[in-house]
This record gives structure tokens, C-alpha cells and sequence, in this order.
């Protein structure tokens, strides 16, 4: 049995931090990047519908993630609902494949964030293939290291990284509004429908990118146990960053193309920062560019810290290498499995490009962690009831159903991705079941203690 002055997660981050580390994550350098590639993949002013079916998804799978986040809220978010969710039988194997997989896609997340910020540094400063690769490898140290410290002062960085993050992207939109010369509509003109197959396709395409500008709305649960008063922060913060992120994506792109035509916008590796230079000139157009770095930079340091939660948990649940349970002595946090996702996201960011690791990092994620959990609340539902529930989600379980639907249409679109993610889970149950002794062992010496 532990003592009470070992180390441990203490509940410090409310409201305003938690939904300050949701939406840095969410925003990053996502959808400055990816906005181009939409509208490119799209081929029309119709390129706004796939932002707003990735805005659909998001609070779709938000109400799952805000019933299972406020009834179980623990550190390591979808571990423990998995676990929770499917019993004895096919819990330890369904939540050991999700750290698994985490262990990897979470690193492929940090290095698409790192090097789509080298991408955008190439506007300020021409850095070639290997000065890309210096200063996204550079990056994510830099951010591993000023993780490196008490979960207190983390909430108070946070919070001051959102309040750049806010302040960027509020320029942008009020810019664009105020110097609007293009005129542009997203509503279907001539034989244009939004309900042709192929539509739909190209939605498919597109949205795999916009899903990947919305994710992180669920971040606050790989940190449950350090919410304060979580069965209503937990909910809260998801909704509110999901919310707020949407109007903000939907104003910037309209804010935008109102300056850019469509047209145009589709060719530009820097289209935010072309938007400014428009306005402004080039000097404000390079001041632009480093606040959209330092959305970016953002967005990793709340990567990072929620994804290094996530093996942290299984381990001192006793279901995963139990090195990654290790806490600093002094400052209490999960400092090896903060070191192993910095790490090895560092080697992912000099070995990947951009576009591989959107596509892998989605279909990675989609079987074993949005599907699989969506089915998981029908699971717990129907064992445990709803009456101790601090967050029931609405219209249920229409959700759910919606939830798994839009999951495995996007999982279908990310194309040879898919079978790298069905690849990935193989592997994970081959060395489980391999493993699974360890497993065991450790469950029984913790419930022994």
C-alpha cells in the first residue's frame, strides 16, 4: 500500500484551464494548413460543408466523450472507459489496444503538429528539407522540456498560450470582414447538389482533413484526475471548446475567401499569411505569420501533456509497462511517459511527411477508440444504469448511432491509412496476448495493496 506522501495526480485545473488546454489543442496549426488542402480536395465554394461536417462530428462524439468523461473521470480518458465499458472479458484487451495504439499515433500527432509549424516558418525564413526537419525536431523538445513541471503551473500556461490563440484568430476574422472585396457563397449553384455520391466523396476526402483541425474537443479527459469538480467542468469544457472552435473556423474561412477568391486560396501553402499580406502589407503579413507559430506551438504543449496521460494510466493500473506509472518525486507528474512521447514524436517529426501522418493518425484512432467507445456507452447503459450519471447526453441514442456511422465513413475515406490502422490493432492483439501474463500480475499486486 502506498503512503500518503507518495506521489500522486492532484485535481488542480478548472474550468477555464481545462477548456484553454482543449481548444489550443484543437486549433494548432491545423487549420491553416489544411485549408487550402480542403478547398483543393473539395474543387468548389462548396469546400465549406466539409468544415461544418467535421464541426457535426465533433459535437456528435463530444456528448460521448462528456458521459463517459464525468462519470469516469480518471486520467488516461478512453483507458478506463474501455476498460470500464467491456467487462472483464474484453476490457483489459480492448483498453491495453488503445494505449497501444496511442503509444504511436499520439507521437504521429506531435510530429504533424511540429512539422507543419517548420512548413509555415518557411514563409519567414526559406529553410530547405533538413532546416524543416531541424526546427521541427527542435520544437518538440523545447516543449517536452517546459512540460517538464508541476500540473499548477502548466494551468497557468495554458491559459496564457489560449489568450494568444484567441487574440490571432480574432484578427484574422475581424480583417477580413472589414476589408471583404470577393463575393462568395457555400451554398450549391447550377447542377451543384450536396447530395450526389459524389459529393459525398469528395466530403469524405475533405473532411478527413477538417476532423483532424477539430480534434483535441475530448483532451480534458486523458486529464480527469487533475479536473477540479469534474462531472461538470468535464462536459462543459468539451462543449464550450467546441462550440467556440467551430464559429471561429467557420468566420476565418469565410473571413478569408472574402479577400482571397477560392481559387486562389486552393494553391497557397500560406494562405493566412497571403490573406495579411493583401491587407497589410508583407511586415504585418510575417507579424501574422508568428502568431499562427505560436498557435501551433500551443496547440503541441497541450498535445503532449494530455496523450502523456494516457500510458502513464494504464501502467499504474497495472496493465502496461510499469515504468510508465513513474511520477516525479517532487513535482508529480508522469515524467517518463512525458519523456516517451516527446521522444518519439521528435524521431516521427524528422522521418514523416505532413500528409502521411493526418491520414495514419486518423485511421489509427477510429476502430479501437470513437467506435468502440460509442458502443461502450450503449455497454454501460444497459449494466449500469443512468440514474448516477452526472452528464447524460442528449437524444440518445441517436448519437451513438450517428457517431459510429460518421466514424467508419471517415475511416473508409482515409483509404490504404485504413489497413495500416486494422495492421496496427492486429499487432497490438498478438502482443497482448503474448504479454498478457505481465498484465495480470500487475492487476492482482494492485488489488493486493
Amino acid at each position: 500500500m502506498s503512503s500518503p506522501s507518495s506521489p500522486h495526480l492532484k485535481r488542480e485545473i478548472g474550468l477555464l484551464q481545462a477548456t484553454s488546454i482543449n481548444m489550443i489543442d484543437m486549433v494548432g496549426i491545423g487549420p491553416f494548413v489544411m485549408m487550402s488542402i480542403v478547398i483543393r480536395t473539395v474543387g468548389s465554394n462548396l469546400f465549406l460543408w466539409a468544415w461544418i461536417f467535421g464541426a457535426l462530428t465533433a459535437l456528435i462524439d463530444g456528448m460521448i466523450w462528456s458521459e463517459l468523461g464525468a462519470a469516469y473521470p480518471l486520467a488516461g480518458g478512453s483507458y478506463n472507459f474501455l476498460k470500464e465499458a467491456y467487462g472483464k472479458k474484453w476490457g483489459p484487451l480492448l483498453s491495453f489496444l488503445f494505449v497501444w495504439q496511442t503509444c504511436l499515433m499520439s507521437s504521429m500527432v506531435v510530429a504533424s503538429g511540429a512539422i507543419g509549424f517548420a512548413q509555415y516558418f518557411d514563409y519567414l525564413v526559406p529553410l530547405g528539407f533538413w532546416g524543416e526537419k531541424i526546427v521541427s525536431g527542435t520544437l518538440v523538445i523545447a516543449i517536452t522540456a517546459l512540460l517538464y513541471r508541476k500540473t499548477r503551473t502548466i494551468g497557468k500556461i495554458s491559459v496564457f498560450l489560449w489568450s494568444g490563440v484567441i487574440i490571432t484568430i480574432l484578427w484574422i476574422i475581424i480583417s477580413g470582414f472589414t476589408h471583404r472585396t470577393v463575393s462568395y457563397s457555400f451554398l450549391p449553384s447550377g447542377d451543384q447538389s450536396l447530395f450526389s455520391l459524389s459529393f459525398a466523396a469528395l466530403i469524405g476526402q475533405a473532411s478527413v482533413k477538417t476532423i483532424y483541425s477539430y480534434l483535441g474537443y475530448y483532451n480534458v479527459c486523458h486529464l480527469g484526475g487533475e479536473i477540479k469538480n469534474p462531472g461538470r467542468n468535464i462536459p462543459r469544457s468539451i462543449f464550450i471548446s467546441i462550440f467556440c472552435i467551430t464559429a471561429l473556423y467557420l468566420a476565418m474561412n469565410l473571413s478569408i475567401v472574402g479577400v482571397i477568391p477560392w481559387q486562389e486560396a486552393m494553391k497557397s501553402k500560406f494562405v493566412v499569411s497571403l490573406f495579411m499580406e493583401k491587407i497589410y502589407g508583407p511586415r504585418t503579413a510575417q507579424l501574422a505569420t508568428v502568431l499562427v507559430l505560436w498557435i501551433a506551438f500551443a496547440s503541441l504543449f497541450a498535445v503532449i501533456l494530455g496523450y502523456s496521460r494516457v500510458p502513464y494510466a494504464a501502467a499504474a493500473d497495472g496493465s502496461f509497462f510499469p515504468f510508465f506509472a513513474k511520477l516525479h518525486p517532487r513535482k508529480d507528474f508522469p515524467y517518463f511517459s512525458l519523456l516517451f512521447v516527446g521522444g518519439l514524436g521528435f524521431v516521427f517529426s524528422l522521418l514523416l511527411k505532413l500528409a502521411d501522418a493526418i491520414n495514419a493518425i486518423l485511421a489509427m484512432r477510429i476502430l479501437v477508440q470513437f467506435v468502440a467507445q460509442a458502443i461502450g456507452v450503449i455497454l454501460l447503459r444497459r449494466r449500469k444504469g443512468t440514474k448516477d450519471l452526472p452528464f447524460k447526453m442528449w437524444l440518445y441514442p441517436l448519437p451513438v448511432i450517428l457517431s459510429v456511422v460518421i466514424w467508419l465513413f471517415e475511416w473508409y475515406s482515409t483509404g490504404v491509412a485504413a489497413i495500416a490502422g486494422v495492421s496496427l490493432v492486429g499487432c497490438g492483439i498478438v502482443v497482448y496476448y503474448l504479454s498478457r501474463k505481465m498484465w495480470r500480475v500487475g492487476e492482482l499486486n494492485k488489488a493486493g495493496d
